[in-house]
């Protein structure tokens, strides 16, 4: 086992604060923008569409830009159909082309009143079929076989078979599961019976052992709560606490200040809120008297399920090769950066559904070679997935969303959709992170060649990736859009607050060929002072961006470089090139270097983008709500 590590939190004013980790805490983008000046990206929405709820289009996912309708006439030459205007190196912005009547493409053939589009007409190339060649007309002569009177041997095809429960040594849910998981050697197989099973006590895997359980097969962390009196106008219930203990993490509120307490309650599966003193109770809520050992609950329980998390770990153990599916596991009182589901060495955990837990869903410590792949996790309490302290770990096709319900700090702790630290190698790929109340994808505190790919990264509360104190960082072909609209402590609109992809004083990271849409900020560079690690003192040098497609449109929206009077980016160590904007105007002062702002062509002139593309287009921009 390897010993406890302190992991780094950001803080807003970019000092590094330390928290102690123990060791069993913690969609598709389309081709890269031809590199050809002038070229043009699709539309993202039509005109009436809801520019907050707005998804890349078809063509912008599909279709080689550029490639398309017949386009207006501006100046003598062609434009874009939809309005939009581009800038060539060597062109100067002359403002909007004005609206024109779009006319119908050469050879088109108009629909007649009552013709649906996909109605075919004569004419339109059709093979003419006759009686003898229509194979659904009944024949004029001939012999007939006579149909069969009694049912075919074989069964019917169309019918699926009906699903086998799963093999192996069988759970019950009224067994002790980390008892039985216990006594049997290394290797077997065993199956959770369907139904609710109550775990008391961490279940710890052999090596090579299987855990994979029949649909409906749910563990849980939680003790049910029965015994309730009324108290002026609240109930409550008494001696199901543990002691008071000693907060870890980072809370949202920092004067009520309790996201580290641990215990959920639910009633009738839904997530009560916890409140931070008796008198702020009401329905849909509850309070935890530590010190009269006593749980106050706003809402009548009689004729309820009330339940109360209470045990802090479903799985995990450091045994080899161990693997989970098909198991649902939920409402464990889970510590600030501990997992539900923690998974070790070569570890594979399938198409389970972890969800309700206080801190993490599910982590990967010191899980060399482990995968997890195709689950859903969502409405966990602090993170939906954490990665800490390992080498070629696979995070792959999850859905990952809605994490972050027990309020810890959205803009800088921790909290949010996948988060990996101290790990080496590996991939993040193909997963679906969307409205988490925090980052999307977070890399921070010496990751070292790490890939984020083929992601969709939608509506997080902050950054949609932020890679942070690391180095050798690939992130490509993800599909960022809506993140950063978050608000509350720390949160801003500034380069220094972050944005669609936010690297924060790395190295060697290859930002390329994403679509960054209608993020708080396109891609935001950032040099801080951040101390020294592991390779030295951190620093953000040899970053490029490259082949990418970014939409800014409204209010401070920018792509750009921040430092701060300790962190000067040495010239040249930051490249941007052959990217494609999408802009508001290109007089729009939507580039930032280091406190000063500009219009598109200012920033080619600085040479940054020298060889990118700038399309203006008419689209109004993004509306967000405050959240």
């Amino acid at each position: 086992m390897k010993p406890p590590l302190a992991v780094l939190a950001v803080v807003a004013t970019g000092i590094v604060a330390t928290t102690a980790l123990a060791s069993q805490a913690l969609g598709a983008p389309g081709p890269a923008p031809d590199s050809t000046v002038g070229i043009r990206l699709p539309d993202v929405a039509a005109a009436g569409d809801n520019p907050q709820n707005s998804r890349p289009s078809a063509e912008l996912l599909s279709a080689h830009p550029g490639v398309g309708s017949q386009g207006d006439q501006v100046n003598g030459e062609a434009q874009p159909a939809d309005g939009s205007q581009t800038l060539a190196p060597d062109d100067q912005p002359t403002g909007l082309p004005s609206d024109q009547e779009l006319e119908p493409d050469q050879g088109a053939r108009e629909f007649q009143a009552g013709e649906e589009p996909g109605d075919l007409q004569p004419g339109d190339g059709l093979l003419t079929v006759g009686p003898a060649d229509d194979p659904t007309s009944t024949p004029t002569a001939g012999p007939t076989t006579p149909a069969p009177t009694t049912p075919p041997a074989d069964p019917d095809p169309t019918t699926p078979p009906a699903e086998p429960a799963c093999s192996g040594t069988r759970i019950a849910p009224e067994q002790n599961a980390a008892a039985v998981v216990a006594a049997a050697p290394a290797g077997t197989t065993f199956c959770f019976a369907k139904g609710v099973h109550r775990i008391g006590e961490t279940i710890q895997p052999k090596t090579n052992q299987v855990l994979t359980g029949e649909p409906g097969a749910v563990l849980t962390g939680s003790v049910p709560l029965t015994r309730w009196t009324a108290n002026n106008g609240d109930w409550v219930t008494t001696g199901v606490l543990p002691a008071a203990y000693a907060q870890t993490g980072q809370c949202e509120d920092n004067v009520a200040n309790i996201c580290f307490l641990r215990e959920q309650v639910f009633l009738d599966g839904k997530h009560l809120t916890r409140v931070a003193s008796r008198d702020k109770v009401a329905p849909g809520t509850f309070f935890g008297d530590y010190a009269a050992n006593a749980v106050y609950l706003g809402d009548d329980p009689r004729k309820h399920a009330v339940e109360m998390s209470k045990t802090a770990t479903a799985i995990g153990s450091s045994a080899v090769g161990v693997t989970v599916r098909d198991l649902t596991i939920e409402h464990f009182a889970t510590a600030p950066q501990g997992g539900a589901l923690v998974l070790g060495p070569k570890w594979r955990a399938s198409d389970n559904e972890v969800r309700w837990n206080h801190a993490v869903g599910v982590m990967l410590v010191n899980a060399d070679g482990a995968t997890l792949d195709e689950n859903s996790i969502h409405d966990n309490g602090q993170l939906g997935v954490g990665q800490y302290s390992t080498v070629n770990g696979t995070i792959t096709g999850n859905s990952v969303q809605a994490n972050n319900t027990d309020g810890f700090w959205i803009a800088d702790w921790e909290a949010g959709g996948i988060k990996t630290t101290w790990s080496n190698g590996g991939i993040v790929s193909g997963n679906l992170i969307k409205a988490n109340r925090g980052v999307g994808l977070w890399s921070d505190a010496y990751d070292d060649g790490r890939t984020f790919s083929d992601n969709t990264i939608v509506d997080n509360a902050a950054d949609g990736i932020r890679f942070e104190i690391g180095r050798n960082g690939v992130i490509e072909e993800n599909l960022i859009t809506g993140n950063g609209y978050g608000t509350g402590r720390g949160s801003g609109r500034s380069l220094w607050d972050g944005g669609g992809i936010n690297v924060n004083t790395s190295s060697k990271v290859d930002i390329r060929d994403n679509i960054v849409e209608n993020n708080v900020n396109g891609i935001a560079i950032q040099s801080r002072t951040r101390g020294s690690g592991p390779w030295g003192v951190n620093v953000l040098r040899d970053i490029t961006v490259t082949g990418n497609r970014i939409t800014m449109r409204g209010g401070t929206t920018a792509t750009g470089m921040v430092q701060n009077s300790g962190a000067v980016i040495p010239t040249g160590e930051v490249t941007l090139n052959k990217n494609s904007y999408r802009l508001d105007s290109l007089t729009s002062t939507r580039f930032q270097q280091t406190g000063r702002w500009y219009t598109a062509r200012q920033w080619q002139q600085i040479g940054q983008d020298t060889t990118s593309t700038f399309t203006q287009n008419r689209l109004p921009s993004p509306s967000r709500k405050a959240g």
